[in-house]
């Protein structure tokens, strides 16, 4: 599995990336298998009591969170099939 290409802008081009200065995250990356992979906050214990019921998580699995401009800079990327 390997990295293909990021999804939207990169965090230096965002304004509202709350690590402007340094390029960190968040950002999210399309994947060689089709998947995708995010970097953003770890709020696993924040939210896991908050999922819906028809929602779960493996123990190996994090909740992470990505402001809003990030997904929305990555729409236009995303496929749509």
């Amino acid at each position: 599995m390997k990295i293909v290409r990021r999804i939207g802008k990169p965090p230096r081009q965002r304004q509202s990336s709350p690590s402007i200065n340094a390029g960190t995250c968040p950002d999210i990356f399309e994947l060689s298998d089709g998947n995708f992979a995010v970097i953003g906050t770890e709020a696993t214990a924040e939210l896991d009591r908050e999922l819906p019921s028809d929602a779960a998580r493996a123990d190996y699995e994090r909740i992470v969170v990505i402001n809003r401009e990030t997904l929305i800079e990555a729409k236009k990327d995303i496929p749509d099939a």
